[in-house]
């Protein structure tokens, strides 16, 4: 896809009504999957852009090339951020309009560009938020998992080692507020086994938003492990809400039997927390994230 020049003439009178400064660093969500959700402004912007910093200059040339635009890049990652900073700082210093896209959507949420605008606002130089598409969003206004005066919790990308993982969830089994989860398709079978404990909650999904094969789908957390497995593999990242819960009502503990603290204590030193936890919610049919919470506070006696 390549736009004609005419149509940045027709876009500058839009976006006369903001000055776009320089020099001036310029953070531009891109899309999420579908090239047609770039925004006007964000076309504006990369146009008058002195340099594009990406998070994949691959990535970042060929969104460029897609509206017609070749820019000078600058490589900025979770693995240089620290070093690529300083070269956007030179741009800076030289009078640049810098922008930076990350790989999609919006950068510094849960992708880098939070060190650089940090240090750009810290040194006194115009960070311009240059607002669009987000898989977050764009999942919470289509599922229904928020009442109007419910609110959320951005959680992001949940630790990969199981302990941190499930004292994460366990968490989350504890919060009234829906919660927004982001996860890569080869660590999702893990996360649904993970959430297992959170019952009947429903939590629901979003796969290749915005996309051809785009998928939507709400059950409650014991049945997503199901669902994934016969579902079709994905290569995009997934993102997915956990329901709020319904005003007034709180999360329920179960009734614990004095049965169910023996066997703990015979597993203590067999297994680690979380297996010990799965043993015990399995035979006495508690809540995973309740058993969790008794072994934690049974190993923290020691």
């Amino acid at each position: 896809m390549s736009h004609p020049p005419d149509l940045f003439l027709a876009i500058a009178p839009l976006t006369a009504a903001q000055d776009y400064p320089a020099p001036a660093l310029y953070t531009v969500a891109t899309p999420i999957g579908n090239l047609a959700d770039i925004t006007l402004r964000a076309l504006h912007v990369l146009q008058l852009a002195d340099t594009v910093a990406c998070e994949d200059t691959r990535h970042g040339a060929a969104l460029l090339r897609a509206y017609g635009l070749h820019k000078p890049l600058l490589a900025l990652h979770q693995h240089n951020e620290h070093e690529a900073t300083a070269l956007v700082r030179q741009r800076l210093q030289a009078g640049q309009r810098v922008a930076y896209v990350s790989d999609a959507g919006t950068p510094g949420i849960s992708d880098p560009g939070a060190r650089l605008c940090a240090t750009a606002l810290h040194e006194g130089w115009r960070v311009v938020p240059i607002p669009g598409p987000s898989s977050v969003t764009a999942l919470l206004g289509a599922c229904g998992a928020l009442a109007q005066d419910a609110g959320f919790v951005f959680v992001g990308f949940l630790p990969t080692k199981a302990a941190a993982r499930a004292q994460a969830i366990e968490a989350l089994a504890h919060d009234t507020r829906g919660g927004v989860i982001l996860e890569a398709p080869h660590r999702m079978a893990a996360l649904a086994e993970a959430l297992q404990p959170l019952g009947s909650r429903p939590i629901s999904v979003g796969r290749e938003l915005t996309k051809r094969f785009e998928t939507l789908a709400t059950m409650p957390c014991q049945d997503l492990a199901t669902w994934l497995a016969q579902s079709q593999p994905s290569r995009g990242e997934w993102v997915l809400a956990l329901h709020a819960m319904p005003a007034g009502e709180a999360p329920a503990a179960a009734a614990w039997p004095p049965q169910a603290t023996r066997l703990m204590d015979a597993l203590h030193n067999q297994l680690g927390p979380s297996d010990v936890a799965r043993v015990v919610a399995q035979v006495y049919e508690v809540p995973r994230a309740q058993a969790y919470d008794a072994v934690r506070q049974r190993r923290a006696r020691d």
